[in-house]
């Protein structure tokens, strides 16, 4: 099994050796291809205005100077034309990816973009607290994901779905079990803009969050990371609302 290895925090990011490990343990044909720099955030944009530029590193790892969704083209359209991967992992991100930033998310669009190019992808993401915020531990998502992957290609991962897993932040044995969740939903109103003043006095400004607790949906992605579960949440990419689609087509043959 060929496996590809990307991620959003850059080639040179810590959870990036990890997905590289991980894939190791599933495979002896691993290929990484990662951006050159952090494009944390950057979701499923694809560079057209400025070249791609590819450095190799090493045998089989490549750092490409564009985004997530750039590498992955990069890989399986150029350097692995002739026998495409079977799998993409994407990740291992530094945070979690849940709720809305499935939206932002660079890690998980890199999943997307493999499963768009018709290959089974996962997207895997390790949280972190406010303690573990500066040295998150990957040990946790190294010791369980091999597990967890070889689950979801053992039943099958349909085609048009990527699959979204979250690791908890738990130290690798206090880690309560693996939980099939629902993309979840915060409290929009954490979300705030804080402005500042540089040395000049003119104001510049950060997107930040509040730091509240609030309640979480039982079945949700956001949920299962509270209780101490891994978290693997099946996406879509087709995004129709399809119940939605029938009324309004009903709503215009009346009109």
């Amino acid at each position: 099994m060929r496996i590809l290895v990307t991620n959003d925090d850059g080639i040179h990011a810590p959870g990036l050796e990890a997905c590289a490990r991980i894939a190791a343990a599933l495979s002896d044909d691993v290929w990484v291809v990662a951006p050159e720099f952090d494009q944390s955030g950057v979701a499923h944009s694809l560079s057209l205005s400025d070249p791609l530029r590819l450095r190799q590193i090493e045998p089989q790892r490549f750092a490409v100077k564009g985004t997530p969704t750039d590498c992955v083209i990069m890989a399986v359209r150029h350097l692995l034309v002739d026998r495409p991967p079977d799998l993409v992992l994407s990740g291992v991100n530094r945070g979690q990816n849940i709720a809305e930033d499935v939206s932002y998310s660079g890690t998980v669009a890199g999943a997307i973009e493999g499963t768009i190019l018709g290959i089974p992808s996962i997207a895997l993401s390790q949280a972190f607290g406010l303690k573990t915020r500066e040295n998150p531990s990957y040990g946790t998502a190294e010791a369980h994901a091999p597990k967890v992957i070889r689950t979801l290609l053992n039943e099958g991962i349909p085609a048009g779905i990527v699959m979204n897993v979250n690791f908890p932040d738990r130290p690798v044995d206090e880690v309560t079990g693996i939980a099939v969740t629902a993309q979840g939903k915060r409290d929009q109103k954490l979300m705030r803009i804080d402005e500042r003043r540089d040395g000049r006095g003119h104001a510049y400004f950060w997107i930040a969050f509040e730091r509240r607790v609030f309640d979480t949906v039982p079945g949700s992605d956001l949920r299962a990371l509270d209780e101490g579960r891994i978290s693997v949440t099946p996406l879509r990419i087709d995004q129709t609302d399809e119940p939605f689609m029938t009324r309004l087509a009903r709503v215009f043959e009346e009109s």
